[in-house]
């Protein structure tokens, strides 16, 4: 017989024994559409059990239990069987849950700070200078800008003179000889579109295509321009074979001040942060080179490349420790030689292959040499005195360099300090921050970091500030004003001497022969083939000509 199921009319409980259901609300209809669709006619009795089964599951406290958990938002694991039927639960809850507004993103509320090209200028109106360019190279036959035109250009585009040069090359002058309107305005748009200030401008302009920075060998261009066309310069039209010393110097001289990171490449941070541009700016107003001392000063260059050439004996332009132990009658240490030749301040591997450095890495030597106030000198001596490469000078690696000097102020006859005694007057001097080791910052926070480097290494300057008191030492670096660097004090008083020396027909070690004229001697050098090496490895034929020469034909050759 047939069982009648609950709340059927047959059932003998009648209607009112249907249970009410558990569960939530959205099952509810499912159960009578399945009830009606089953009314009338009998139900299988495997249909009854299953029904009944259900409803026992209903009634379960522990099932009652787990469906309120999931009303509150408890996640739970339920067997397989309830997991088809409380799914449509779950998504009727995840439909009717108010959905809350996500924060705003914090980028929103923090305004830029990070402008690696500039920061952009609304005031720029791009449209107006392209316009302008435009009408300036309808001056020129067939609105094409050979180099002796682009002073006219560079003023169009609102830059100083001497950017002439890079804006001549970065539009493909160099490479047919003249550039076209159209393609120097689309070169330019470009440019101010992605560069919003003078340096990223300029480096921009010079720097090789996928890179953003400027290494050595770009500043050949500008700087041959500026060889080429400065007044201050036009003595050296005749004798080619100073270009590339010169424009050596001038890189070297850029990159020891301007690179602050030493790692040969110039970034458009690092030329703002330097005085680089503004005295590119001065190449313009200032007919006399020799003024703009920070960098292009041709007096120097002349001090530098002397000094090089007296050391250089076999005129290769390399030199090795020997040679450069001379320097300065034998001022520096031995160990300290050591030291430099080692590659602690020196690039490229030709150093330690072959134990010679070159005419650039000279020009960081001097400069550091002669002025071991600024904070590149400090870095160049703090690395070299820095045996192991921890970052701080041990009371070892002090000993260790003035063990030398006792033995050569005793061969001197003089009488040195002990070294604990020499150690605690240095301590008082720089004052480090921990005990026991001296940092790079502790060196440049002293303002006798000079007076410290010279106690170990260098015995000429340190009789010298010997036999000054520390008091007057001291008041010389505090004094205001704009007074001469160490570096350019040195530079003038050996251009002086040099220019002594040839008004009193003085020879030089190699042969100096006082009937020649400036101009032959250039031309003899000119005829020699080595003249005609590379910019910056090669050596050139110096052996016959006397750098002063010119220094003192200066003021005949300005021109009129």
């Amino acid at each position: 017989m047939e069982r009648a199921e609950p709340g059927h009319p047959d059932c003998p409980a009648g209607p009112s024994c249907r249970p009410e259901p558990a569960g939530p609300g959205p099952a509810q209809p499912r159960e009578r559409e399945r009830e009606h669709s089953a009314w009338p006619g009998p139900r299988r009795p495997m249909r009854a059990d299953m029904r009944l089964r259900e409803l026992s599951l209903r009634q379960d406290p522990d099932l009652r239990q787990e469906l309120a958990s999931l009303a509150r938002g408890c996640d739970f694991v339920l067997p397989s069987r309830f997991k088809k039927r409380l799914k449509a639960f779950q998504q009727v809850q995840v439909q009717t849950k108010k959905e809350e507004p996500l924060p705003p993103a914090t980028s929103q509320s923090i305004p830029t700070f990070y402008f690696p090209r500039g920061c952009p200028k609304d005031t720029v109106n791009i449209d107006a200078v392209i316009t302008e360019i435009e009408q300036t190279f309808t001056q020129f036959p067939h609105e094409r800008a050979r180099m002796e035109d682009m002073g006219r250009v560079a003023k169009a585009c609102g830059c100083p003179l001497y950017w002439k040069g890079p804006l001549f090359c970065s539009a493909g002058g160099e490479r047919t000889g003249s550039v076209s309107v159209h393609k120097f305005v689309a070169m330019w748009r470009k440019t101010l579109q992605n560069c919003h200030d003078d340096a990223a401008k300029f480096v921009h302009l010079l720097m090789n295509p996928g890179c953003n920075y400027l290494a050595q060998e770009d500043f050949i261009p500008f700087l041959q321009d500026v060889v080429n066309t400065h007044p201050g310069l036009a003595f050296l039209k005749e004798a080619s074979e100073f270009h590339s010393r010169y424009i050596t110097t001038v890189i070297q001289r850029i990159f020891y001040t301007v690179n602050r990171s030493w790692s040969g490449r110039i970034t458009c941070a690092e030329l703002r942060r330097s005085t680089f541009l503004q005295n590119v700016a001065l190449l313009e107003e200032e007919a006399d080179i020799n003024q703009l001392t920070e960098y292009f000063s041709y007096e120097h260059f002349y001090v530098i490349y002397c000094k090089f050439w007296e050391l250089d004996t076999d005129h290769d332009l390399l030199i090795d420790s020997q040679d450069l132990a001379r320097h300065n009658d034998h001022a520096i240490s031995t160990k300290m030689i050591e030291r430099i030749f080692s590659g602690a301040v020196t690039r490229g591997r030709k150093v330690q292959k072959e134990g010679k450095i070159s005419y650039a890495d000279f020009v960081w030597f001097l400069i550091s040499e002669e002025d071991k106030k600024t904070p590149t000198s400090i870095e160049y001596w703090f690395r070299c005195m820095d045996l192991d490469g921890d970052g701080a000078l041990s009371m070892f690696e002090l000993e260790y360099f003035y063990e030398e000097q006792c033995r050569r102020l005793d061969s001197m006859a003089i009488e040195a300090l002990p070294f604990e005694d020499c150690l605690c007057q240095m301590l008082d001097l720089v004052k480090p921050q921990n005990e026991g080791k001296i940092t790079l910052h502790d060196l440049k926070k002293c303002k006798l970091a000079n007076v410290f480097f010279d106690t170990f290494f260098n015995i000429e300057k340190y009789l010298d500030h010997e036999q000054k008191e520390q008091v007057s030492l001291l008041r010389e670096s505090e004094s205001e004003g704009p007074e001469l660097s160490d570096w350019e004090k040195y530079a003038a008083e050996e251009y002086d001497i040099l220019v002594a020396e040839e008004a009193v027909g003085e020879p030089w070690e190699d042969g100096y022969e006082a009937e020649l004229s400036p101009v032959d001697q250039k031309l003899s050098s000119l005829r020699s083939p080595l003249a005609q090496r590379p910019f910056f490895e090669a050596p050139s034929s110096l052996g016959t000509v006397e750098l002063y020469e010119y220094a003192c034909e200066d003021e005949d050759l300005q021109p009129s």
